[in-house]
């Protein structure tokens, strides 16, 4: 039976990875996430998986590696600087075909910057972070609730694609509380012939590797991937939408800043300005056929992208709508969350 329960984000997504049969964590304690190795370590006794607190992130990335290349389901957390180290192993993640969760509970930078909430890690997680030609699938949940949801959601996914898929949480999602319904544990068996299990009598060896000395069959590979990267674009694209049919001005948001929009939205409304939110879901891939939809209508004026950072989804947004429609930025730094009023008139001074 499904619980319903007053949580912390970060300690949902925590129990959500464990109802959705995590066997192994591997990670560093950083702020603002570190209730989730936290919660998990005092709920291992009770469970079967697999907790290491690693000397750092860079061994943390590189035990998900491994573990993940056995066949287990796993997952690490961080925040901005600790996701900037594990790069390197997320792109051997990604070419070697590994499923993973990955969650990055963002804070404010550069550098190691503030403890407070940023989404300055948009261009990170959504352009391949790592080296070479790759993409990770990135979720941006706007609630606890979906902090839950998207954990289920990402291990689905990694084990479709064999592929690492990433929660991109700001800060305030991670720390706030509110109610939430944890589904009933799933029974995960886990199933990939492909596992690094060892030779047998009827079994093969089998080699994981993102290392291919030959031009050709590095060619082959990335040929590989990109056909794999198109079939993810074209069959898990999510997105939201609220009050777009008759919107003149349409407003871009993700994370909290989209329930932040919503309101403002609201405000304009009750203003006489026909305001409408864009929530893309899946930040990649992103929903670029659908802004390029609405932007096409005769009644938009223009798009403006509501973020915690200095215009970092904006570009997106802006080669989605193809120079059909004005595309305008306000965002925030430092780990400052701007108000909905304040949203508001942002988007009021650009009419």
């Amino acid at each position: 039976m499904a619980e319903i329960k007053l949580m912390k984000g970060n300690e949902a997504l925590a129990e959500a990875a464990i109802r959705a049969g995590l066997q192994g964590y591997f990670g560093y304690p950083i702020t603002p996430q570190s209730e989730v190795i936290e919660y998990l370590a005092v709920q291992e006794p009770k469970h079967d998986y697999v907790l290491i607190q690693a000397e750092s992130e860079l061994a943390a990335v590189n035990m998900l590696y491994g573990s993940s290349g056995a066949g287990a389901r796993v997952m690490t957390t961080t925040s901005s600087p600790g996701f900037t180290l594990m790069q390197e192993g997320i792109s051997y993640l990604a070419c070697t075909e590994l499923p993973c969760v990955l969650v990055n509970v963002v804070r404010g930078g550069p550098g190691l910057g503030t403890i407070q909430a940023s989404q300055g890690d948009y261009f990170q997680a959504v352009k391949g972070g790592g080296h070479g030609d790759y993409h990770i699938i990135v979720l941006g949940p706007n609630s606890v609730q979906e902090m839950v949801d998207h954990i289920f959601l990402a291990f689905e996914l990694a084990d479709k694609y064999c592929n690492p898929v990433m929660l991109l949480a700001d800060g305030a999602i991670g720390q706030m509380m509110e109610k939430v319904t944890l589904p009933e544990p799933i029974p995960y068996k886990p199933n990939k012939p492909w596992a690094t299990t060892g030779k047998t009598p009827d079994r093969k060896r089998n080699i994981l590797t993102s290392l291919f000395i030959e031009s050709e069959e590095m060619e082959k590979r990335n040929l590989r991937l990109q056909e794999k990267f198109k079939k993810i674009t074209q069959n898990e694209i999510q997105y939201e939408e609220y009050q777009t049919d008759d919107a003149e001005i349409i407003v871009v948001a993700f994370g909290l800043c989209s329930r932040i929009s919503k309101r403002a939205v609201d405000i304009g409304r009750e203003s006489g300005i026909k305001m409408g939110l864009f929530r893309p879901i899946t930040l990649w891939p992103f929903p670029l056929k659908q802004l390029e939809e609405i932007a096409s209508r005769k009644n938009v004026k223009f798009f403006i992208s509501i973020e915690m950072n200095a215009g970092q989804m904006v570009e997106d947004v802006k080669l989605a709508v193809c120079g059909k429609k004005p595309v305008h930025f306000f965002g925030r730094l430092g780990g400052i969350v701007p108000t909905p009023d304040e949203t508001f008139n942002a988007i009021k001074s650009k009419i």
